[in-house]
């Protein structure tokens, strides 16, 4: 098709999806106490570790925007089917083989689109900025004035995984709705957009690296866990069982947190 040229078929680095800890317990994949935590799962905070000085080791993924994949159009994005049972067919399209890495990434983003929602979650699979604006007014609004949050990195080294300190008093966004929309590996630009009901927090953190890197960082707290699934990989990161400590985690650089604006 004409626009085939325009898709970018370098998926995301085939990274974890680090959005797990957003209501997707269910979907983690399990881990042996003894086994090394993956470096990618150092994302994970309390509420107690939101003060002025405080040190931990975080990772961020250095992101390549020119060769990132991109939003298309609804209209280009609408031509193209977006279902597992339209695999093959797609893997021809984009020339991967079935057991290519490409393959596997794409099959598990189907995964994570076409399982049914949690409990208290709305869920949808945005392949176009249209779609992904339609999902975020159904749920805050359809005349709400909308804001958007994200992680910024102000200065960045090459690397992906160091001591940060939080700068500054964390500032909380009091909004006591959100969407949070989540990249997924695809050969063009799909976000997994949800909100899930239950007591959330948003912050903006100021964050300074040891090797000089200065990040804005959007972070969340979900403050009621005790439906989580006892073996989420948050509870052993941060060594605490379901329901007694909220889980925080820090957003990848592109992803993206709706809110309704506080200008209004």
């Amino acid at each position: 098709m004409e626009f085939r040229s325009t898709l970018s078929i370098l998926l995301h680095a085939l990274l974890l999806f680090q959005f797990v800890s957003e209501s997707r317990a269910r979907d983690i994949a399990k881990t042996s106490p003894e086994e090394t935590l993956n470096p990618q799962l150092n994302i994970f905070f309390t509420p107690k570790d939101l003060k002025i000085g405080k040190i931990m080791p975080l990772f961020f993924a250095l992101k390549d925007h020119s060769t990132s994949p991109h939003l298309l159009s609804r209209e280009e994005a609408n031509s193209i089917p977006f279902t597992s049972s339209n695999l093959t067919y797609l893997l021809n399209f984009f020339s991967f083989s079935k057991d290519s890495p490409q393959a596997k990434a794409m099959e598990d983003t189907f995964f994570h689109c076409e399982i049914s929602a949690m409990n208290g979650e709305s869920k949808f699979c945005a392949t176009s900025l249209e779609s992904m604006l339609d999902f975020v007014q159904e749920i805050l609004g359809f005349h709400t004035k909308l804001d958007v949050y994200t992680t910024e990195f102000l200065k960045k080294s090459p690397v992906t995984l160091q001591n940060y300190t939080i700068l500054q008093k964390p500032k909380e966004i009091l909004e006591p709705k959100l969407v949070a929309c989540h990249t997924l590996p695809y050969p063009y630009a799909v976000f997994y957009c949800h909100m899930q009901k239950g007591e959330n927090k948003l912050f903006k953190i100021s964050l300074l690296g040891e090797n000089g890197d200065r990040i804005e960082a959007a972070a969340i707290c979900h403050m009621d866990t005790k439906e989580w699934n006892h073996d989420h990989v948050a509870f052993r990161v941060l060594k605490v069982l379901p329901g007694s400590s909220p889980v925080c985690h820090y957003f990848p650089v592109d992803n993206l947190v709706w809110v309704p604006s506080l200008s209004m």
